[in-house]
This record gives C-alpha cells, structure tokens and sequence, in this order.
C-alpha cells in the first residue's frame, strides 16, 4: 500500500479491526520511510452493479453520487458526517443484499428519501424536492402534508 503523504510502498500494517458496520476491516498503517499514519478499509468485492438511470442509459455503480446528493441535502443540517456514512452504509447494504445486477436510478432514489426521512425531516423534503422534480409549489405541498400525516 502506498503512503498518501510521500508515495513510499514501504508501510507496514500497525493495528487491524472490525469497521463500525462489521462488513470492512480497518488498518492503521504506518509509513516507514515519513513515519506517517494512515488508515485503509477493506472490503469484500462485489458483483459489478449496473444503474439504470431514467433515460434508460446504463452507467456503473458510483458511490460518491449518493454520497454527493446526500451531502448536499443535510447541508446546514444537524446531521454528523458519522450519521450520514451509515446512512450510506445502510442504503448500499440494502442494494447489494437485492444480489441484482442492474437497479433502476428511482430505487436508489427511493431507499435514499426513506432513511433519510427517518434521520432529518428538512434534509428529506430537500432531496425529494431535486429527485421528484417538484415542478410548482403545489407538488412541494404535497409531499410535505405526506410526510406531516406520518
């Protein structure tokens, strides 16, 4: 493994354990040559997994653009960066336990506004108002008296 700090392959594992979601294994490693620590995760690979989006193109799996749509809906938000990677960790453990090889872009969508309705009610109503496309006030209305009914 390559230090981040000085490129050096010369690093050695100092301590391995369980990641907080049981599914990854976190090493501490320390850089021989700068004497840096750092940390890595391994994981298991998983089958490829193909995303139809709503124009029907087909596009890899992409963590980061979950990730970047989540963090855009909690910004100013009270929610800790440790609340939003196990939110991600759960929607990603929800889609790999499917075992399909392609999913639609909306049952992504989907799963996301469902735990996130859960964890932030105003970090919810932003993500639904980009994926659902509200088009008018009325639309937002609407998913708000949803959500206020539950």
């Amino acid at each position: 493994m390559k230090c981040p700090f000085c490129s050096s392959e010369n690093t050695r594992v100092i301590d391995s354990r369980p990641a907080d979601d049981n599914c990854s294994i976190r090493r501490r490693r320390l850089c021989d040559d700068c004497g840096k620590r750092f940390t890595t995760y391994e994981k298991v690979e998983t089958i490829p997994l193909i995303v139809i989006k709503k124009d029907n193109s087909r596009e890899s799996y992409d963590r980061s653009k979950i990730e970047a749509g989540i963090l855009r809906a909690c910004h100013k938000r009270p929610v800790s960066v440790n609340q939003i990677n196990g939110l991600l960790d759960e929607v990603e453990t929800e889609i790999f336990n499917r075992e399909d090889k392609e999913i639609p872009s909306s049952t992504i969508g989907e799963i996301v506004m469902d735990k996130l309705q859960n964890l932030e009610a105003v970090a919810y109503v932003r993500f639904a108002s980009v994926y659902r496309e509200f088009k008018d006030v009325d639309t937002f209305m609407d998913e708000l008296k949803k959500m206020l009914d539950k």
